[in-house]
């Protein structure tokens, strides 16, 4: 067995066994930005695409299910769409200054502390995920490689000449299908210390979640105009690392994500040769904010250990033995649900009114068994369908379910059959005590919550089917599930809330899980919120 077993362990019991170091202090004052800053880069700004009409986001939640109209098939992206995707995604589309139970609040209100709100779901709220765009000759920009500024939805030229050649290469011959046959692709990288600052050891298993939030987040905005999009984790990393001019114990290339662009190709993207001798490099360098800087040796040896074998990508179906199970723990009569509906909200609109609820839960509203139904479908529906399963076909994430006030439906724990639409019994009775007594923070107020969803994914059969490596794969897929549970609960109207810090080895022991490989990853709040919440309008002040 490789570290990420021992890395795997430790997380599923850390709150019980605290991760060294146990007397990190998070040094608020010193922080990193929440992104990269480049000053000496020339910068283009990104077409304003806030006219584009919306589509629904039923197709991307549950695509291809019965009763969802298939989306207009789309020709591609073009620099318009990959804007509004880019601008929906990882931009920041307003400030978040209701008054909720984080701990946050308070500082809110100043600018230097000011939270702006983003489309996809991010861990700690602290988003180290970098978005590059590798652009070859049929795009509409000077062929190079741009960083995506956040903060000004605009391009930074990093890097000047046709470098998408590199990056196939990096994929190698056996990459998926449409992989190579393009020369377009936008890569994903992580900057560790932007996460590490906060969770020190724990940071590896966060940022992979962030990555699942924001690949989930694509696929689900693509799949709603009739594209495909899917990342490809298994590739030359190093290589990668090299091109972006980044040191990989530091930051490092976690996805690679083609694009099918509308247009012609200049010349055959698939065959072009790169001259061995040229190995370009980005030299801009990101000027980091914080004064010192403090490294973690588990997040080191984790990223060590998933380099390994990075370019070697498992065969195809090697993942089938790390699917979910389909056996439901417990007995009693399974409870059927309603077929999963969701309205013609867009998913643009989804997308800006995502957020997280804390503390803002009402009981006195019970969520409808209609409503719970299309959530879990869209959870269980998950797939990243990268590299390593390119049809989707190995669902990798199960789903449980706390239910606390759900219309029709007993109070208790369940395992969720998404093949039969139903829910199995696992534990009767009220769970809102246990719930909120394996929390370890005070801002949900779980009891109040309609349901708390627990999705589990089997990592040491992903680890032990694909290597090291799977570990961002599984931890990722998880993230990728919450992405879609928010997304689902926007688009209902509902409140909802995803937080990683419980008790995973208590879910497993409430679950009967305890002596199976099924870990808990996350827990995901679903609810209706207090009517009429303080809250103040930003944009019109």
């Amino acid at each position: 067995m490789g570290y990420a077993h021992e890395y795997a362990h430790a997380v599923l019991h850390r709150g019980r066994v605290p991760m060294e170091p146990t007397d990190h202090v998070v040094n608020w004052a010193d922080g990193p930005r929440r992104g990269k800053f480049h000053p000496d880069a020339e910068a283009f700004a990104l077409p304003d695409t806030e006219d584009l009409a919306d589509v629904p986001v039923a197709p991307g939640l549950l695509p291809g299910a019965a009763g969802v109209p298939a989306p207009a098939a789309h020709p591609g992206f073009g620099l318009p769409l990959l804007s509004a995707m880019l601008k929906d995604s990882y931009g920041l589309t307003g400030r978040r200054l209701g008054v909720q139970a984080n701990t946050d609040l308070a500082g809110l209100p100043f600018y230097p502390h000011a939270n702006w709100s983003r489309g996809t779901a991010g861990g700690g709220g602290l988003y180290p995920v970098s978005v590059h765009w590798a652009s070859g000759p049929s795009g509409p920009l000077v062929p190079g490689l741009h960083y995506y500024d956040v903060q000004r939805h605009a391009l930074q030229r990093l890097l000047t000449g046709d470098v998408t050649g590199r990056v196939r290469e990096a994929l190698g011959p056996d990459a998926p299908d449409g992989a190579l046959d393009t020369d377009q692709y936008l890569i994903l990288g992580v900057k560790y210390w932007q996460n590490s600052f906060k969770y020190n050891s724990f940071c590896f298993h966060v940022v992979c979640t962030d990555l699942g939030t924001l690949a989930q987040t694509w696929r689900i905005w693509a799949a709603a105009r009739g594209l495909r999009l899917a990342p490809v984790l298994w590739f030359d990393e190093p290589a990668l690392n090299g091109l972006l001019g980044v040191p990989g114990e530091e930051e490092a290339v976690f996805a690679v994500v083609p694009l099918h662009w509308d247009g012609p190709r200049a010349g055959n993207a698939e065959t072009a040769r790169t001259d061995p001798r040229h190995r370009p490099a980005v030299r801009h360098r990101d000027a980091e904010r914080s004064r010192t800087l403090l490294g973690f040796p588990q997040v080191g040896a984790m990223h060590r250990a998933t380099l390994e074998g990075a370019a070697d990508r498992p065969a195809p179906g090697a993942l089938a033995a790390a699917a979910a199970r389909t056996d439901a723990a417990g007995g009693g009569a399974r409870v059927p649900l309603p077929a999963p509906v969701f309205p013609d909200t867009g998913v643009r609109r989804a997308l800006r009114e995502r957020r997280s609820s804390f503390g803002r839960f009402d009981a006195r509203r019970e969520v409808s068994a209609g409503h719970l139904s299309a959530v879990l479908a869209a959870c269980a529906g998950t797939r990243l369908a990268g590299d390593t399963d390119p049809a989707g076909e190995h669902r990798l994430a199960r789903l449980y379910a706390f239910v606390n006030h759900v219309e029709g439906i007993g109070r208790g724990a369940y395992a969720y059959d998404p093949d039969r639409g139903d829910l199995r019994p696992v534990v009767t009775g009220p769970q809102g005590a246990f719930l909120q007594e394996n929390y370890f923070l005070a801002n949900y107020n779980l009891e109040q919550a309609g349901a708390v969803l627990v999705p589990t994914v089997r990592t040491t059969a992903v680890l032990d089917a694909v290597g090291d490596r799977g570990y961002r794969l599984a931890v990722a897929t998880a993230g990728a599930v919450a992405q879609g549970f928010y997304l689902a609960a926007s688009a209902l109207g509902l409140g909802a809330g995803v937080a990683l810090g419980f008790d995973n080895v208590s879910y497993a022991e409430r679950l009967g899980l305890a002596d199976g490989d099924e870990a808990p990853l996350l827990i995901m709040a679903l609810g209706h919120e207090r009517p009429g919440p303080a809250d103040f309008r930003h944009e019109i002040a």
